[in-house]
This record gives C-alpha cells, sequence and structure tokens, in this order.
C-alpha cells in the first residue's frame, strides 16, 4: 500500500516482545532449550563498557529472582558426538554403555538397558575437553571486527 501523505511515517513492523528468547531460540553458542552458559573467561575479556552493562543486567537479574530457590549448577563442557566415537568413560557419562552381546558382537545400550538400534549413525552429548581458556589464564583476545 502507497503513502498518501509523504510526511506520514512509514508502518513500522513492531519489535518482539520476546527478544532473548528469539535470539536464544537460534542455534547459539552456550545456550540451550534450558539454559544459557556464559563462559567466565569470555565475559572477562569483553570490553570495560560491555562488562560493566553486564554486570548491572546480572545485579536486576539477581535482585529480581534472589528469592527463589536457586540450585547450584554443574556445568560440563559437551559436544554432539557419534556413540562409536566414545571412550568407556565418555560412555558411561553420557549414560551409555558398550559390551560384547551373545554373538560376540559390540552392542552399545543405554540407560535402561535398551540396545541402540544404529550406533554408527546415534550421536549422544557427551563430556569432552574445555576448548575455551579459565579465567586464571587472563583475557582473550576477541577476533577483529570485519572492516568497513
Amino acid at each position: 500500500m502507497a503513502r498518501t501523505d509523504p510526511r506520514q511515517p512509514l508502518p513500522r513492523t513492531p519489535a518482539s516482545t520476546t527478544p532473548l528468547a528469539d535470539y536464544l531460540d537460534r542455534p547459539a553458542p552456550g545456550a540451550g532449550p534450558d539454559y544459557l552458559v556464559v563462559p567466565r573467561s569470555l565475559a572477562e575479556s569483553m570490553p570495560l563498557r560491555w562488562q560493566q552493562v553486564f554486570a548491572g543486567m546480572l545485579a536486576d537479574l539477581h535482585d529480581a529472582y534472589g528469592h527463589l530457590r536457586w540450585p547450584d549448577y554443574r556445568v560440563v563442557p559437551s559436544r554432539w558426538e557419534l556413540l562409536t566415537d566414545l571412550d568407556e568413560e565418555q560412555l558411561a557419562a553420557a549414560g551409555y554403555v558398550a559390551d560384547l552381546n551373545a554373538a560376540g558382537e559390540l552392542e552399545y545400550r543405554d540407560a535402561s538397558g535398551t540396545p541402540v538400534a544404529d550406533p554408527l549413525q546415534h550421536r549422544v552429548l557427551a563430556p569432552v575437553e574445555d576448548p575455551l581458556p579459565a579465567p586464571s589464564e587472563g583475557r582473550v583476545e576477541p577476533r577483529p571486527a570485519a572492516p568497513l
């Protein structure tokens, strides 16, 4: 529809009422369906102004929801891996076991004991070594901005 009066503002698409959910619902590092993980070493490496804003937002979050019973969280660096590529420790942490069946073939079972139908194609979230530096290792330099 064309504007009849050029002094009239263009119609605007309304802003989302759920911008954080909109952002986190797409693939984003550290974001899952239930949690957002921000590595401390990267947060502490942000420019000072970003840290000030982020600290203020966290203070507001904790002030608003501090009355709830927050649990302690254990964050385990993990990656989606093929079941057949995991070692015994990773299998156990992901809730699987590998053992020889009656025919002498390697069989993978989940925590309930059910055999995995196609272990060569089955991916699981398995613990891995953290590829990000610890906060004690100092500042992490961000990648340079793209040229204009």
